[in-house]
């Protein structure tokens, strides 16, 4: 087993045969929060590599059934799909029985919703996450469990002091702007939203340390990519995309100048099986992921990005801060680098290209499509009576 600290070359095609060797007992992959933007991703990408794969959904996000019906027309044969909430300990026990890893996407993803319904917001993120815990705490052989947390853990970063620099905060502590926010960090859980995603954050470690499953923690920043479809709140990088592309307001929540870390999709699917792969190595810690400095960009700028690549300026309208919105935001992601030798490879201008690539050749009914409608329910009857 490589040691703490020890790195290692990366090899995409190495990780997906490691990854897929599961295939030949033809157990699945399961993953809740499948048919949303990250799920859809990572679910192509198995399936692509001949991985069979079940989806745990219960399509309540808008475009959740559209990335389903494109997964299920593209992958017929191996995908299996179950309509089902993680707030259900029966479905979600039948679930996980003979997966051979399991990836925890479902979730409440909104600051916003939070305030409105905390008591939703537990339930689905923190009551969600235990059920997972204990239907794979029940299992003879658990199997390895990656689960996706949130940079929100870290509160609003009050007390990290910053500069401006022209268009973009800059920490005034060198450390800081270097290298951005590592887990040494204390948790400093704000809204009800760093509540319920912290405390899930912490069951997941918990669980890895007093029962020893095979689990680690994902404490994301922004991951943006094909089949996001962003809002003002979660997925912001695409929603502002979308927007431009139908010269509709872009609205800014504070003065622009806020800094992230943007990591494309495919460079996270790496790191998700980097750490799958190493999953003796991983098991139990949490890791701050995202495009890093080398990534990290101001709304601003982000903006001026998106007017070079579109070739007209967006229209845009400022607003109030919003509750515990970080003005400053970078992961450092030194610690899994340092575990698995990952590392992004795609630049934000890459990026933004392939997503407005991807968003060029959809029609934006695809992404407004209602919940319930009968062409994306037409395309999943071959996934459900695959699973019955």
């Amino acid at each position: 087993m490589r040691g703490r600290g020890q790195k290692a070359p990366i090899d995409r095609g190495k990780t997906l045969r490691s990854l897929t060797l599961a295939a030949q007992d033809r157990r699945q992959v399961f993953i809740t929060g499948g048919a949303g933007f990250i799920g859809t991703n990572l679910a192509d990408r198995l399936l692509s590599a001949g991985q069979r794969v079940l989806i745990f959904d219960n399509l309540s996000r808008r475009g959740s059934e559209a990335n389903l019906s494109w997964l299920c027309s593209k992958h017929r044969s191996l995908i299996q799909y179950e309509e089902g909430d993680v707030r259900d300990g029966d479905a979600v026990g039948r679930a996980v029985r003979g997966a051979s890893a399991i990836f925890h996407f479902a979730a409440q993803a909104a600051v916003t919703d939070s305030l409105v319904d905390p008591r939703h917001d537990f339930d689905v993120n923190a009551g969600g996450t235990l059920q997972v815990l204990e239907a794979i705490r029940g299992l003879q052989n658990p199997p390895p469990l990656i689960f996706t947390s949130t940079n929100k853990v870290y509160g609003a970063l009050a007390d990290l002091e910053l500069r401006t620099n022209h268009r973009r905060y800059i920490p005034t502590n060198r450390r800081a702007a270097e290298n951005g926010i590592s887990e040494q960090r204390c948790l400093d859980f704000h809204s009800p939203y760093g509540c319920s995603k912290g405390a899930a954050d912490q069951y997941i470690l918990d669980y890895a340390r007093t029962f020893h499953l095979p689990a680690a923690v994902f404490r994301m920043s922004c991951i943006y990519g094909p089949h996001q479809n962003g809002t003002e709140d979660q997925g912001w990088v695409a929603h502002f995309l979308i927007r431009a592309n139908k010269d509709s307001l872009i609205r800014i929540y504070g003065d622009g100048m806020q800094v992230r870390d943007l990591l494309f999709i495919e460079d996270l699917l790496n790191a998700f099986q980097m750490a799958l792969n190493d999953i003796e190595s991983t098991a139990g810690h949490a890791f701050n992921i995202g495009g890093g400095p080398e990534n990290a960009i101001s709304l601003l700028d982000l903006l001026k990005m998106i007017d070079e690549l579109r070739g007209e300026p967006c229209e845009v309208e400022f607003d109030e801060w919003r509750h515990a919105d970080q003005r400053y935001y970078v992961s450092d992601t030194r610690k899994f680098r340092s575990f698995t030798g990952w590392s992004p490879r795609v630049s934000v201008a890459q990026g933004l290209e392939q997503l407005q690539s991807w968003l060029s050749r959809r029609h934006e009914t695809e992404f407004l499509a209602p919940v319930n409608s009968g062409a994306a329910q037409h395309s999943l009857a071959g996934a459900v009576a695959a699973r019955n």
